[in-house]
């Protein structure tokens, strides 16, 4: 359905976008501390079938430059290149080593300890498609596909019987191939017959596998093409789907679910889609208009970018940026071009810099900013002597808040650029007429109600409730696509809450903003050779305001000027009335060019942007702020209640975070997951999330079944079934909360650490740190350890010495209890709400695909105990209040000695648990 007429209405910003290499990782775990070396190795991973490609024989067949996160208004001018490693040679006549090496790792890998077979199979052969298999791999890579290994996806998937091995060296050359092959023509719809005489028959079976993993995943035959859009059919019925939310994820996953038949309702709060996507057309006299793209602005990477498939099936034409972008000074004059390449490298060397820092100072530097460690390092590693090169090193600040919208004293120095090794390749493009024309024709025939604005999300094993207003729709599912800002304001409920592992995510990942305005002149007096210009400011704390400015007279229809606000001028900006920002604007303009004797005259017509107060995006894009990491964009993006509720947008992938392609890939992503679940439902097979099987899992169970703990005294909480024999099995766990350090013993305050960055170490080891301690006991102990008297320490004696039993991390609770914990999830999982008549499931975690990356996690330390009768640390020694009886009578209180054994005791006990409980 079509949408109302379009009127002003706050906007949401989602940027001009940039596409960081891809380095092939299928399993993307980047070390806390990447190393940014100037040509990144060929990527290895553990169920890569072409083996190691260092050493003597490694001969790259391709490379790629690459562009880092740190620029995005302006190119990068040194780039380092991308390795594409050796593939299997599909020419018939000639024998390559790279083949050789590559057969002999796969027949090491399915000897490897593990795998079932223990000896290769002779009769294994890499397979010949043509003589093109390494531009299809470099094709394949522009998709995001490793070269020689498969993704945690396909492994999910179960493309193969078996992981490593010549069939899966097969696999990839098959998969390569349909990538390949649609993307020659991606107008047209790809059918499996297509290979059928160029797979051998062998391999029927990875033909089948590879064909329905790229059509169910989206990434071959999606978008909008005629041919794509017959196969969806006249009648959906099979499932029912609401999608909170019309952006380009909500588009994505729609289309995607109505191709396999499922029944969608889109519920958009704004009188149009597009989300933070948003294309206005100005217009003035004399029939001048332009259409302005106020959101997300530049498509990245369109070699491989979703979006630019959808540009090409549509027939818009692209237009590359050009690399050109001039800047000018506070006066107007330019800016000395050595000056300016002087400056940029001491810029970019004083980030190398600040990764090395972050790599010598391990985990800690998830505490610290990279603004803290630019301004610690700047006096001494910058060549800024003068106020024109300070001016100047500032513009580059603000390009880089810019980059990642957000402050660079909220920006992680360790997480910051985690995204960095993946790109797509090919051009930063803007789209003729503007993106509105991707949004327009996405939302063609896709069910979207306007103006709902959800308030109100329930799910359970019955299905789903998303209420927008006084209406209730219900479905078999829902997915969330609403920005990380609305998700952190809490204007959206659900129930029963999300789990601590998610709202913990929600909390840690930025949300940043970045502002412009609009400006459609009379004439395009600032000329048509360049796309982009910059401009330097004197005062620090507005480096960010109209820092840049982008033309689109070549795309936009007309002469469309537009500024960009970034850092904390974006946020100033938000409360400057739209005349005085204009004004601002224009001084720059006529200070640049009426030396230059052009004449500025006035805009016939301005547009402001407020996205960081539109309630419904309370922001621009996301970011890895102080505390968060890549691993915050995995937890966002997993689905809860059984695969009742999911999520999509940017903020859900860790690989292209605050991309408009991103969040197109999301939708298609979950579209996917959602046809996944419904199916196993269907089949009534339920997906194994048994604690033990994934760490993150256990804990993150273990986490919101203790919010509401059975019993709970001191430091002490307690959870347990409803079986009514005192001998059933429970889980306690006890909480204790200890001071770090004041200062950390290695730390001295020398002539590189200014205060800011100083202050922010001496945070990390001063904070307070909870450590979590585990043991399973009957129902029956739990009780009687509940009436004990004399608070946790007598607590702590009554459970090691009177019960014999042993606390443990999380991990050391074993099978035993992951089936206690199991089964109480199950049972608090069939409750029902009373304020709803709706099954919901608490608590409940589904891991979205594979195993979860792995994350740095903070330490828990035990400080050395005391002498005498101290308390143990962190633990109130005073009993705390009990919302239960106390009926039986306190056991026999120990005298001084054997308080100093219990103190002894449960500090050896903790010590010799501590390095299990990194929960």
């Amino acid at each position: 359905m079509e949408p109302p007429s379009d009127s002003p209405d706050p906007f949401a910003e989602f940027p001009p976008l940039e596409f960081y290499p891809f380095e092939p990782l299928p399993n993307p775990t980047p070390s806390p501390l990447p190393p940014p070396p100037p040509n990144p190795p060929s990527p290895q991973n553990p169920n890569s079938a072409s083996g190691s490609a260092s050493g003597s024989g490694y001969n790259p067949l391709l490379s790629l430059t690459v562009p880092k996160k740190r620029r995005r208004g302006r190119s990068q001018r040194n780039v380092a290149p991308l390795q594409l490693p050796p593939l299997p040679s599909s020419n018939p006549g000639s024998a390559s080593a790279s083949s050789s090496a590559l057969v002999a790792a796969a027949a090491s890998s399915k000897s490897a300890p593990g795998n079932p077979s223990s000896a290769p199979d002779a009769s294994d052969e890499i397979i010949v498609i043509n003589r093109e298999s390494t531009a299809e791999a470099l094709i394949a890579l522009t998709a995001g596909f490793p070269a020689d290994s498969l993704t945690d996806e396909e492994i999910d998937f179960g493309v193969v019987p078996m992981v490593g091995g010549i069939e899966q060296v097969n696999y990839i050359l098959i998969r390569n191939h349909i990538i390949a092959k649609w993307r020659e023509n991606v107008s047209n719809w790809v059918t499996k017959e297509m290979f059928v005489d160029v797979i051998p028959k062998q391999c029927t079976s990875l033909l089948d596998s590879a064909y329905d993993y790229l059509v169910s995943h989206g990434y071959i035959n999606f978008g909008v093409a005629p041919t794509i859009k017959e196969k969806i059919p006249p009648e959906l019925s099979r499932h029912s789907v609401i999608i909170v939310g019309a952006g380009l994820a909500g588009l994505a996953a729609a289309r995607q679910l109505m191709r396999v038949g499922f029944k969608v309702t889109v519920l958009e709060g704004r009188k149009r889609a597009g989300g933070r996507v948003y294309t206005k057309k100005m217009e003035g006299g004399n029939k001048l208009s332009a259409a302005a793209d106020l959101g997300g602005s530049v498509l990245t990477g369109t070699l491989g970018n979703p979006l630019g498939i959808v540009a090409r099936q549509l027939g818009h034409p692209l237009h590359k940026v050009r690399d050109k972008c001039p800047l000018y000074r506070v006066d107007g004059k330019p800016v000395d071009p050595d000056i300016d390449m002087k400056v940029e490298t001491a810029f970019n060397r004083l980030l190398d810099k600040a990764s090395r820092l972050r790599q010598s100072m391990g985990e800690v530097s998830m505490d610290v900013s990279l603004g803290s460690a630019l301004e610690t390092f700047r006096p001494v590693y910058g060549d800024a002597v003068n106020a024109e090169e300070m001016n100047l090193f500032n513009w580059h600040l603000a390009n880089l808040e810019y980059a990642n919208a957000g402050l660079l004293s909220k920006l992680s120095l360790a997480f910051w650029d985690q995204d960095d090794p993946y790109d797509m390749g090919g051009d930063h493009c803007f789209l003729h007429g503007g993106n509105g024309r991707l949004i327009q024709a996405l939302a063609e025939n896709v069910p979207i109600l306007y103006e709902r604005t959800v308030h109100t999300i329930r799910y359970g094993n019955d299905g789903v409730q998303v209420m927008a207003g006084s209406q209730v729709f219900e479905g078999d599912m829902a997915l969330c696509t609403v920005p990380l800002g609305v998700l952190k304001s809490g204007s959206i409920k659900f129930i029963p809450e999300l789990p601590q592992r998610k709202l913990d995510g929600i909390k840690r990942l930025g949300f940043g903003l970045l502002n412009k305005v609009a400006m459609l002149f009379p004439n395009v007096f600032w000329g048509t050779d360049l796309d982009t210009f910059g401009h330097l400011k004197d005062d620090p704390s507005r480096r960010g305001e109209f820092f840049l400015f982008y033309s689109y007279a070549t795309v936009a229809g007309g002469p469309l000027l537009i500024a960009l606000v970034a850092g904390e001028a974006a946020h100033k900006f938000e409360s400057m009335p739209p005349t005085d920002a204009v004004t601002r604007v224009l001084q720059i303009l006529k200070g640049i060019y009426e030396p230059q004797g052009i004449k500025v005259p006035d805009p016939i017509q301005t547009v402001c942007t407020r996205w960081g107060g539109d309630p419904f995006s309370l922001g621009s894009y996301s970011n890895v702020a102080v505390g968060a990491s890549g691993d915050d964009y995995d937890i966002l993006a997993e689905s809860v209640g059984d695969g009742r509720l999911f999520f999509a947008g940017e903020a859900t992938t860790r690989r292209y975070p605050a991309t408009m392609h991103g969040a197109f890939m999301t939708g298609l992503r979950e579209a996917a997951n959602m046809v996944h679940h419904a199916n196993a439902r269907a089949s009534k097979k339920k997906i194994d999330q048994t604690p033990s099987k994934n760490a993150h899992a256990c804990a993150s169970i273990l986490a919101d079944l203790f919010r509401e703990p059975d019993l709970e005294f001191g430091s002490f909480a307690v959870i347990y079934g409803k079986n009514s024999d005192p001998s059933s099995g429970a889980i306690l766990r006890v909480n204790f909360s200890e001071p770090r350090k004041k200062a950390h013993d290695g730390l001295k305050s020398d002539h590189h650490t200014n205060k800011l960055l100083f202050q922010q170490l001496q945070s990390h080891f001063n904070q307070q740190q909870q450590l979590h301690i585990y043991t399973m006991l009957s129902k029956q102990q739990a009780l009687e350890l509940r009436e004990v008297r004399g608070g946790d320490e007598m607590r702590f004696y009554h459970l090691s010495e009177k019960l014999g039993i042993k606390v443990v991390g999380r991990k050391g609770l074993g099978p035993a209890a992951d089936s206690v914990i199991a089964s109480i999830k199950a049972e608090r999982g069939k409750r029902k709400p009373a304020s709803a008549s709706l099954a919901t499931k608490s608590g409940t975690l589904m891991n979205k695909r594979g195993a979860l990356k792995q994350k740095v996690v903070r330490k828990a330390k035990i400080v050395g105990k005391s002498g005498g009768q101290g308390a143990v640390p962190g633990v109130n020694a005073e009993s705390s209040k009990v919302t239960h009886d106390v009926r039986s009578t306190n056991p026999a209180t120990p005298g001084p000695s054997e308080t100093g054994q219990v103190h002894d005791n449960i500090t050896k006990q903790l010590e010799e648990s501590v390095h299990l409980a990194d929960s």
